[in-house]
């Protein structure tokens, strides 16, 4: 069966403001879903397909399966040699890369916008058709292992916050690491690779997005040659993620390391996720975290514990919305030369109390809402970061429309917003706070040193 045939017979052209690249979204019928960013400035293209499958979706005790399929997705296909799509990539004078996360996988190739028509070629064939022997694997499984070591397992930094996403996540699979557990991917084999793939690649479970000096209409066209006639994967079915039981107590966790140079207090909250046609929460949310932890001018743990009182190195906030299930709030702090890490997270706590009593500043908000719009404006410029924009989202159940508002959003969070989500997320029960330091000694090596 063939499947050529749009769903949608005219492209929508969605609503941007005057300074922004025309957007187009279509469906072909085998369900792949296409996302066009035009941009005309340079003859380049970026092409991206992303899978709705990640670390989240891998079957239990095969961490580090999404990631070992990713590596072999460049081996080959029935009719490529392995490591011919890299080369071919190369040779046009253009860059291809692969990323996991845990809702999602994605592939890209940056080339001249007249070589579209053949990455698009390459890349539907290892949707369907890729092959490996084990030659092939067997060494690739020895990169990855490689590869944990030296990402994760040699910098604390890194191990500590594996540690703390595990102790933060009692249930759900966010709370396993992208890469893997060390002694389950040790035993991962080709035929689990294959059998990842065979359940979650193919068209119904994918989203092509192409950025750059591209028109909708010849995308559309490239795609219904290429993808079209891949028929829908049957395997393609949700997969039940085992959500988490109610967070009832505080988790701590302290990481002793000689290779840590700097001591250093963290904390992740479990928070909401951004949610398709109500984006409110995570909206304030994000300018929570941009008050607190933003630049030194509208920073309140900047300006109060590095600037004003001169305990701290550093001091930070963040937040990560954009996931299928869960997101994650998190604060730190790096104390000054004589500041331990109690007293640095009291300090940390004390700040963060104060803003829950007094509200955000006026001024500072507005500053935030100008270096939003700002950082939006800029973001234009660069049309692959505009492609991941659209496919993370997309990926994790998020709409264009979606994107296409989140400004709006962000713009529209007043004072009581902030200070509501604020109220709800910032619970220490709900909490992991994580030390990570150089071997702390107790009070009889304290007085043989001195």
């Amino acid at each position: 069966m063939v499947f050529l045939r749009v769903s949608l017979v005219a492209v929508l052209l969605l609503a941007r403001p005057l300074w922004a690249d025309p957007v187009s979204h279509f469906t072909l019928d085998n369900g792949l879903e296409v996302v066009v960013v035009e941009d005309r400035r340079a003859p380049v293209a970026v092409h991206m397909v992303w899978y709705r499958a990640g670390a989240a979706d891998e079957p239990p005790g095969r961490s580090g399966i999404a990631h070992f399929l990713e590596h072999l997705m460049f081996k080959g296909t029935d009719t490529r040699a392995p490591g011919e799509f890299s080369a071919v990539v190369e040779a046009q004078g253009g860059r291809d890369n692969a990323f996991v996360s845990y809702d999602f996988t994605g592939y890209f190739q940056r080339v001249a916008s007249d070589r579209l028509e053949l990455m698009m070629e390459m890349e539907a064939d290892r949707m369907a058709n890729l092959s490996f022997t084990e030659a092939e694997w067997l060494p690739e499984r020895g990169v990855i292992l490689e590869e944990r070591g030296q990402v994760l397992e040699s910098r604390p930094g890194a191990q500590l916050n594996e540690q703390m996403r595990a102790a933060l996540f009692q249930n759900h699979p966010y709370g396993v690491p992208i890469i893997g557990w060390r002694h389950e991917m040790a035993d991962l084999t080709g035929d689990h690779a294959m059998e990842f793939y065979d359940r979650h690649y193919g068209p119904n479970n994918a989203i092509l997005v192409v950025a750059g000096d591209v028109s909708a209409e010849e995308v559309l066209a490239l795609a219904e040659t290429h993808y079209g006639p891949i028929p829908p994967n049957p395997n393609v079915q949700p997969v039940a993620r085992p959500m988490e039981p109610p967070h009832l107590a505080e988790r701590r966790l302290v990481l002793e390391d000689a290779r840590a140079g700097q001591p250093y207090v963290s904390r992740m909250y479990l928070a909401p996720v951004r949610q398709s046609g109500d984006q409110a929460e995570a909206a304030a949310l994000q300018m929570l975290a941009a008050l607190l932890g933003g630049s030194s001018r509208t920073s309140v743990l900047e300006r109060a514990l590095v600037i004003d009182e001169g305990i701290a190195l550093s001091a930070w906030a963040g937040y990560n919305g954009t996931a299928r299930d869960y997101g994650i709030f998190n604060l730190g702090i790096a104390p000054a030369d004589g500041i331990t890490l109690d007293e640095a997270e009291d300090a940390l706590d004390r700040v963060v109390a104060e803003f829950l009593e007094t509200g955000p500043d006026e001024a500072a908000l507005e500053r935030v809402r100008v270096q939003i719009r700002a950082s939006e404006i800029y973001g234009m410029d660069d049309a692959n970061a505009r492609a991941r924009e659209f496919g993370t989202a997309l990926s994790v159940g998020l709409t264009v429309d979606d994107v296409e508002g989140w400004l709006d959003a962000l713009l529209a969070v007043e004072a009581e917003d902030i200070m509501a989500a604020a109220e709800s997320v910032l619970d220490r029960r709900h909490a992991v706070t994580g030390w990570l330091t150089p071997p702390l000694m107790d009070d009889a090596q304290e007085e043989l040193i001195q």
